[in-house]
């Protein structure tokens, strides 16, 4: 016997908000029954997926995350999507490119938690 991963959750002060932001990173929407004062936000993945659920609690983030999630750009490349979800609200912590343009970045989303950004398929491709 075996367990499957139901959902990927996150503790933060504002569900909904940080709902917000990771339905823009990953593209998924917010579950329509989640309301914007709910102590809980998740959004609908894609069937096989787990959800995104985000869980308000009431002590802040103190120290680095034990987990993270590695994002892999599918419509452009590692530094455009960097690009982009700068200007959606993360912060750049880390910066581990190297100059054969390998490597990745480390960004937080708005409540400090951190998550790393990895080259495409496309850029993979000629490894």
């Amino acid at each position: 016997m075996s367990s499957a991963i139901a959902s990927i959750t996150v503790d933060c002060a504002r569900p909904h908000e940080l709902a917000r932001f990771w339905s823009e990173v990953v593209g998924w929407p917010i579950d329509p029954d989640v309301k914007p004062d709910a102590d809980e936000a998740w959004l609908r993945a894609p069937d096989g997926h787990p959800i995104l659920l985000f869980i308000r609690v009431p002590e802040g983030k103190a120290v680095k995350n034990r987990l993270h999630l590695d994002l892999r750009p599918q419509d452009r490349t590692r530094d455009g999507e960097v690009e982009r979800l700068l200007a959606l609200g993360a912060r750049q912590v880390d910066d581990r490119r190297t100059s054969d343009g390998k490597g990745w970045v480390v960004l937080t989303d708005p409540e400090g938690n951190e998550f790393c950004v990895e080259r495409s398929a496309a850029e993979r491709a000629d490894d």
